[in-house]
């Protein structure tokens, strides 16, 4: 694809992407692409969760400057800052989108809650709703909104993320991997649901992915080197790389695939 091409293949059409707001992250570099694509997009964010992790959160405001560098000709930015664990956020995040770009015409519900889990002894109430609230809750009502503005028109699309849950165990993070399996499980069922109203749904596993957590000062040598083996390759997931999967799902290419989970790892090695 020429680079006139891939500028114009999402023009005219306006991409909802949340969990934006670290650099590093794979929804800088989902929305980097569709923005290059020519969408109009809308990104969300919530610096005080990152703030909370080890490798801390970035200046909001410098991310969505760059970002901005990366509009085709013609297209428009907005962001929006919003805790996704409320009972109505997903409700609110459409809503906002909508205000500020008018129709909506892609989902992309990248957000997760990280930390505050632990193994099954570790568990409690508190710990298992507020991963379900975020990483669920809140993606299937903001996908119920999205799908309420939604007029028919073609190119409705919707992308969740689950994680490696669904092909191998996580017994260090059953919070998180109840919450994401939630997703992986209702695909087909939402998908199918959603078709008749000319929105496509599926899901991407991106797989291992460093972000950060995986550089030599976040996390033990030991452990960088265990995961770092089962990687075939020889190198670790980069954002990019789940990023190039959800721009071609969104897209007109794209359009024949409905209710799938895919991974997208690199032939990681379980």
């Amino acid at each position: 694809m020429s680079e006139e091409t891939h500028r114009a293949a999402l023009s005219g059409r306006t991409a909802v992407v949340t969990g934006v707001g670290r650099r590093r992250g794979i929804g800088f570099a989902i929305a980097s692409r569709l923005a290059r694509a020519g969408a109009d997009v809308v990104v969300q964010h919530w610096a005080p969760h990152d703030a909370e992790q080890p490798w801390g959160a970035d200046d909001v405001d410098a991310l969505l400057a760059e970002l901005e560098t990366q509009l085709a000709p013609g297209a428009r930015l907005a962001a929006t800052s919003l805790d996704l664990a409320a009972p109505t956020a997903g409700e609110e995040l459409v809503a906002r989108a909508a205000d500020a770009m008018g129709h909506l015409d892609v989902l992309v519900c990248n957000h997760a809650r990280s930390g505050g889990d632990g193994r099954l002894a570790d568990q409690t109430a508190e710990t298992l709703d507020a991963h379900w609230a975020v990483n669920a809750r809140s993606t299937l009502l903001a996908t119920q909104a999205f799908a309420a503005q939604h007029d028919g028109r073609p190119g409705g699309r919707v992308v969740w993320m689950t994680s490696g849950q669904i092909a191998g165990p996580m017994p260090g993070e059953i919070a998180y991997a109840a919450s994401k399996a939630v997703l992986a499980g209702l695909t087909a069922s939402v998908a199918d649901d959603l078709i008749d109203r000319g929105i496509t749904l599926n899901t991407v596993n991106p797989g291992p992915v460093n972000t950060g957590y995986l550089d030599a000062d976040a996390a033990p040598a030991e452990v960088v080197d265990a995961v770092l083996a089962h990687f075939p390759g020889g190198r670790f997931g980069e954002p990019d790389d789940p990023a190039r999967l959800v721009e071609w799902l969104v897209s007109d290419a794209g359009r024949w695939v409905v209710g799938q989970v895919l991974s997208t790892e690199g032939g990681f090695r379980r």
